[in-house]
């Protein structure tokens, strides 16, 4: 929001000034050059825009690839999860009925406790009865009958006797044996219910842990997605409001660089309009180079936009000297451009110096070739005290190399 508000704030303005009548040769070329800098600013600024968006739509597409191989893994430890979860209702239906086994396995093993408790004091008292009376032997059975149906009554009640004895006996032995046998199926019952439980929440717990671990892990690649991508409308709202604008400065500069164009044709039509220096052809070498030292940035495009001239580095304070004889037609601090001088030298021909620390000469003011005409310093968009140096036919920048 506020790169559009400042891009109105500087729109605005210029068209303002573009439908006042032109007081002199020099307001269109004023006008162009300021224009030229924010065209040359607008599309520094969208292709960094342009740039950045590319670096985020590639890092959203790769937390979005990321949370997509998270979400498999989460979702096959969920599918894990759900049967690890139903194998363990199966073990808890399991170990219900282990337990109830174990519950009536208990009951029974009191039960045949009790039943052996009994036996074995029926059977002391049996023996204790046998060991106070002696056993009576056939002849006294024989001898204290009464008849023969009284014999047998004796006979068959010795026999129940003995009978009872032997099942007391054999009933204490079973009932050992089966409390015994009880409590063996009681101990393994406890293990393996100990053991089942054991196990499963063991699973359960691991499962847990690690779609916990995955869970934080898919949410917080989320977090850092959607701020890429909360960052990347942003840019892309911003660069569409500075495309908006720059196609408002590109028509502005058509307008102007067409004003130019009239303005050189009416200046050859008049026999130069009292510009001093003679034709200048491209190539011919005519111009000189207003500072000593080597290019440090050529004329042309990169990262997308125009560089309008040549660089030359040199210490602030330079002496500045005009490329060859002509008229100022616009001098004053820019926005880029920093402090910036143009001279007019024929109909169609200027050159241009920026980034100046101070300036010698004035609008108007006729100039010699050589002549200082101001000072190099790091005004404006400067990296370092440089000259940034251009040539313009027609107000249209040409690479200044074809004039030296």
């Amino acid at each position: 929001m506020r790169l559009r508000v400042l891009a109105v704030s500087m729109v605005v303005p210029l068209l303002l000034w573009a439908a006042l009548p032109l007081a002199s040769d020099g307001a269109p070329k004023r006008r162009s050059a300021a224009i030229a800098k924010q065209i040359e600013s607008k599309r520094s600024v969208i292709g960094a825009k342009k740039g950045k968006e590319r670096v985020l739509s590639s890092t959203i597409a790769g937390y979005s690839r990321r949370i997509g191989a998270l979400q498999d893994d989460i979702g096959s430890l969920q599918r894990r999860q759900i049967a690890i979860q139903a194998d363990l209702d199966a073990k808890r239906a399991e170990l219900a009925r282990i337990q109830a086994r174990l519950r009536a396995e208990r009951a029974r093993l009191t039960r045949l406790r009790a039943r052996l408790a009994e036996a074995r004091a029926a059977l002391t008292k049996r023996l204790v009865e046998l060991y106070k009376a002696d056993k009576p032997d056939v002849v006294t059975v024989v001898l204290e009958s009464d008849g023969f149906a009284d014999l047998l009554t004796r006979t068959e009640f010795m026999k129940r006797v003995s009978d009872q004895d032997a099942r007391i006996v054999d009933l204490v032995k079973r009932a050992k044996r089966d409390a015994t046998r009880i409590a063996r199926r009681l101990d393994a019952l406890e293990a393996r219910s100990q053991r089942v439980a054991a196990t499963i929440l063991a699973r359960r717990d691991e499962v847990a842990a690690i779609r916990g671990q995955l869970v934080d892990r898919r949410d917080s690649f989320a977090a850092v997605r959607a701020d890429k991508t909360e960052t990347l409308v942003a840019v892309r709202s911003s660069r569409a409001y500075a495309e908006e604008d720059l196609e408002e400065l590109e028509k502005e500069q058509a307008k102007i660089q067409a004003t130019l164009a009239a303005a050189a044709a009416a200046a050859r039509s008049a026999g130069g309009g009292g510009v001093a220096a003679g034709p200048i052809k491209r190539g011919s070498g005519a111009l000189i180079f207003p500072v000593g030292g080597s290019i440090s940035s050529p004329f042309g495009f990169r990262w997308g936009r125009l560089h309008a001239g040549i660089d030359i580095p040199a210490a602030i304070g330079t002496p500045i000297r005009a490329a060859d004889s002509g008229k100022v037609v616009l001098m004053g601090p820019t926005g880029g451009y920093g402090n910036y001088t143009c001279v007019q030298h024929n109909a169609s021909l200027s050159t241009c110096y920026a980034h100046q620390s101070r300036f010698a000469t004035s609008v108007g003011a006729g100039v010699s070739k050589g002549q200082v005409i101001g000072y190099t310093g790091n005004s404006g968009n400067s990296t370092g005290p440089h000259l940034h140096f251009e040539t313009r036919v027609g107000g249209r920048p040409l690479d200044p190399m074809g004039y030296l």
